[in-house]
């Protein structure tokens, strides 16, 4: 009887054990898979290994990005208050994203604080409003809020996270940081206190841009965009090149933005669909759909012209851009009269010859972007050169009268001598 009651409570024992060691495996898979990164549910949901672009449709004004287009500060919006949240952007990924982009990722509470509770707009592009906001270390930054009712957002936002966070140099707008939290989609930039070029070149009662500043702004675009083509590895294009999108900073320095509609240079055999903006198109693409580096370059050669005479493209730009091509100096008949006088002819007709080039209507006859680059530092270059010579020959000049003026005086003291002597 003894040995069936020992052998009663030896079996209770192990089932009591063995139930305890079922339930504790059960509890620690739970764990394990609750831990775990989930994977994409469908197709739509894909990692940043394989983002897809943004696909737009064609209108007046073809996918504007977000951009300091406008710098005039607008207190007391409640934007963000009003707008819906965007129920395909859920945060399930949001992990998994911060730790491919290697960016720092902020809370809606950080970005909240930071722009004193969205506040103050900096500009308003078809994307959303962008904010100026001051960070806890006392940096000033902007942030660009992605509208959720953009079908393209989501697509955006994961472009330029993507692009920017592999992307560095001095003359690309640099990333911060980003936001991805209660169905908002952010992103932090550097803040550029002068604000855009098209601001800068077309707002009425602003500080006129100089020619050599101008000159600068372009050879600083062309630095940029050769980055973009011959630095990064796989090339990108950037696809949206417009006033715009180029930003400059307090010293007067223009930085290439808005890398939403960018591509990397590689063939993905899908049909994108038409991007860009109106006036800055390359014609062949639009006949062709097939964009190339040789696009941007038609896309700068416009800005160069925006430089040379302040006329937009949406102005009849390229009308004025032709009839002026018909003779060696009918840039001079365009060139913004706000500087007319105050530069050089020979250099303003140099840089519309480049001009002209970028764009050829064949994309085989127009320079590559590090030909064109060079072609700027050149006129630059001639232009310190002289203004060195100058100098030069100034400061001889300036030492020679005084010379004189040393030895007419010696002169005086000496007549001044005999005079006594002979006395």
């Amino acid at each position: 009887m003894v040995r069936k009651t020992d052998l009663v409570i030896i079996g209770i024992s192990v089932g009591v054990a063995a139930g305890v060691l079922i339930a504790s495996l059960i509890l620690f898979g739970i764990c394990w898979y609750k831990k775990r990164p989930h994977l994409p549910r469908s197709a739509n949901d894909r990692s940043l290994a394989t983002l897809p672009i943004r696909r737009n449709g064609l209108g007046t004004s073809i996918e504007l990005s977000a951009s300091l287009s406008n710098s005039e500060i607008i207190k007391g919006s409640d934007y963000l208050a009003k707008k819906p949240q965007n129920p395909r952007w859920s945060n399930h990924s949001k992990d998994r994203f911060a730790s491919a982009s290697g960016l720092p990722r902020y809370s809606y509470k950080d970005i909240q604080k930071a722009t004193q509770n969205f506040t103050t707009i900096l500009g308003q592009g078809s994307f959303g409003p962008v904010y100026k906001a001051v960070m806890p270390t006392g940096e000033l930054v902007a942030v660009k809020v992605l509208a959720s009712n953009s079908k393209q957002g989501e697509k955006e936002f994961h472009t330029e996270v993507s692009l920017l966070a592999r992307l560095h140099h001095r003359n690309l707008v640099n990333l911060i940081g980003y936001c991805v939290d209660k169905g908002e989609r952010m992103l932090v930039y550097e803040f550029m206190s002068n604000g855009s070029l098209d601001n800068l070149l077309y707002n009425e009662g602003e500080e006129v841009l100089s020619w050599e500043e101008r000159l600068q702004i372009a050879l600083d675009i062309s630095h940029g965009i050769e980055y973009l083509h011959d630095g990064a590895v796989p090339p990108v294009i950037h696809r949206d090149l417009k006033s715009s999108n180029i930003l400059l900073d307090r010293s007067m320095r223009a930085k290439v933005a808005d890398f939403g509609l960018s591509k990397e240079e590689v063939f993905d055999g899908h049909n994108s669909g038409l991007k860009g903006t109106y006036g800055y198109i390359d014609p062949v693409y639009i006949s062709t759909n097939e964009f190339t580096t040789k696009s941007d370059v038609y896309s700068f050669g416009v800005i160069l012209f925006e430089l040379i005479t302040a006329i937009h493209p949406h102005q009849n730009l390229m009308e004025y851009v032709n009839l002026a091509g018909m003779s060696s100096d009918g840039v001079d008949e365009i060139l913004d009269t706000r500087i007319f006088g105050t530069c050089n002819p020979v250099e303003v007709r140099s840089l519309a010859k480049i001009a002209h080039k970028c764009l050829q209507k064949t994309p085989r006859k127009r320079p590559s972007i590090g030909e064109v680059s060079q072609a700027i530092l050149k006129i630059k270059q001639i232009r310190l050169v002289k203004e060195d010579t100058l100098s030069f020959v100034g400061e001889d000049f300036s030492r020679a009268l005084s010379r004189i003026e040393t030895q007419q005086l010696e002169l005086k003291n000496m007549a001044s001598i005999d005079e006594r002597l002979n006395q």
